[in-house]
């Protein structure tokens, strides 16, 4: 007879406990079986209950086009630029230890966009979080390249490949394969092409992730300036000074710095002339664009005078 009451009780609860748990409810009601001075008595015991619920993020409701590299052309960004990482880490893009042979930053008088990875063709290319294949197929200059758009809206690209394993909309996950190493499109050499870049605005990879061996994602949550979006402010023979930026207050007093000063060359001009008329010295002005002293300027050129 215990058994039978016991029985019925359990089954009464537990359509108690789904009707509550339907009504969305913001407190779990049991109504429980006890004996009091040789009677039965149905006593309610309400228990608060703190629910969250998990935040969907569509990250292909804007601007998702499978056959443009750059969606985002026409489209203006708000700076500062806020990210959040659910992860710590991030998986390296390849399989042995990473060897960067070019920077993010200006070079040979024109922008450098990403970091160049060493690697023999054939190796295994890697995506470096978990998100979803935007595009994947030949790019002019880029070669065989594969861009991911990441759970937060960061895009990670892949450039110069030998082969493409993935197709446009697939889900991928955090180190899984999506093609191998190449030299492909406009590349002197064998490398890995990565970059960086959210809403159409190319980030310097290393302002965000570690390029050691630890495979750290810097920060968590970080406010990206437009001196980590402009190859112009940094130089892609020389390892940056980074300092990530944790806040909001701390990104608006640092939007306040007075920006590098960039010259754009014009008929006539030679670098004696650009660099007498701004106060620097010609070594200076060619070190800081990473150009010779012989290096023929073109019209339209841009030049850094200060970092």
């Amino acid at each position: 007879m215990k058994y039978i009451v016991f029985c019925i009780t359990f089954f009464y609860c537990t359509i108690q406990t789904f009707a509550q748990e339907d009504s969305i409810s913001k407190s779990l009601k049991i109504e429980l079986q006890t004996t009091k001075f040789k009677r039965v008595v149905i006593e309610a015991i309400e228990i608060p209950l703190i629910t969250k619920k998990a935040e969907v993020v569509d990250i292909k409701a804007e601007h998702w086009d499978t056959t443009l590299y750059n969606p985002y052309a026409n489209t203006i960004q708000e700076f500062p630029i806020e990210l959040s990482f659910t992860d710590s880490t991030y998986a390296s893009p390849v399989p042995h230890k990473k060897v960067v042979t070019s920077r993010y930053g200006w070079r040979r008088g024109r922008p450098h966009k990403g970091i160049d990875i060493d690697l023999v063709t054939g190796d295994t290319v890697v995506t470096i979080l978990d998100g979803i294949v935007r595009f994947a197929k030949y790019a002019n200059g880029f070669g065989n390249v594969i861009v991911v758009r990441h759970f937060n809206g960061l895009e990670s690209t892949y450039a110069h490949l030998s082969h493409i394993g993935v197709k446009a909309n697939d889900t991928i996950y955090k180190g899984q394969y999506i093609g191998k190493g190449g030299n492909t499109g406009n590349s002197r050499g064998s490398h890995l092409h990565l970059e960086l870049s959210y809403k159409g605005e190319y980030i310097h990879p290393e302002y965000l992730l570690d390029f050691s061996s630890k495979n750290a994602i810097r920060s968590q949550q970080v406010w990206v300036t437009q001196k980590w979006t402009h190859a112009r402010f940094h130089n892609s023979r020389r390892v940056s000074k980074v300092k990530v930026i944790k806040s909001a207050d701390e990104a608006a007093l640092v939007s306040l710095i007075k920006t590098p000063k960039v010259y754009v060359v014009k008929k006539g001009d030679t670098l004696y002339g650009i660099s007498r008329r701004n106060n620097m010295s010609v070594s200076q002005l060619c070190k800081t664009n990473s150009i010779k002293q012989s290096s023929p300027l073109k019209i339209g050129q841009k030049l850094v005078l200060e970092l």
